[in-house]
């Protein structure tokens, strides 16, 4: 059945969120605020405001909104953190986390994709990322520590570098699989390294490449 109107504002996209059990409420505005057609590629626009990833190509996809907004909301952001984010793709997941911490660093495999990001957060106005090409699996320790990391991209384990990078007590949040069927976990950094997680969703990513990630 495919009967449904397809979703076309901002407020359509937080109503799916809601339903999917979003409840932080700066994490909504910022979804209300953040227009999504200017994050996806041009021919894809029609889409923008329905709860679906979206392909960026390099077999790429964006983030479904609901499952980045189930990671974003597991870091617990209250506005003054320093994020690290391991896969920028087209910007929309890095907008809304500029919108609720206080600095981003993101960093993205392909050049072509990252340029496009830089494009869209500029035109958005959003000038507190910082935005890096290059392997995430070894996350970005010239800006650590930080005080929370989410990783779009699955691997078996958390890459030692990007714990090395996470504050004592900072919180983060990967796919952790093989790539195309994972467990989403929400993690702490401790004395020891991390806590033992918890589960947030299953979902299905592509997989994180890299010196700490797959080859």
């Amino acid at each position: 059945m495919h009967s449904r109107d397809p979703a076309r504002t901002p407020e359509d996209l937080v109503r799916a969120l809601r339903a999917a059990g979003i409840t932080d409420e700066r994490l909504l505005e910022a979804v209300r605020t953040t227009p999504r057609e200017h994050f996806v590629p041009s021919g894809r626009a029609a889409a923008a405001y329905d709860d679906v990833p979206v392909s960026i190509g390099h077999e790429q996809v964006t983030t479904q909104p609901s499952l980045s907004a189930m990671m974003i909301e597991s870091l617990q952001l209250g506005g003054d953190e320093h994020v690290l984010e391991v896969g920028t793709g087209l910007g929309f997941q890095t907008a809304l986390l500029a919108r609720l911490a206080a600095d981003v660093v993101s960093i993205e495999m392909w050049p072509d994709v990252a340029a496009q990001a830089e494009r869209n957060l500029a035109a958005q106005g959003i000038r507190n990322v910082e935005l890096r090409v290059g392997d995430g699996s070894g996350g970005v320790p010239a800006r650590a520590p930080y005080d929370a990391v989410i990783v779009s991209a699955a691997f078996p384990e958390v890459p030692a570098p990007l714990i090395e990078q996470l504050r004592l007590g900072g919180r983060l949040v990967q796919p952790i699989g093989h790539g195309g069927d994972e467990e989403v976990m929400s993690f702490r950094r401790t004395a020891s390294g991390l806590d033992e997680g918890r589960l947030l969703t299953a979902a299905r990513f592509v997989r994180l490449r890299g010196r700490y990630g797959f080859p």
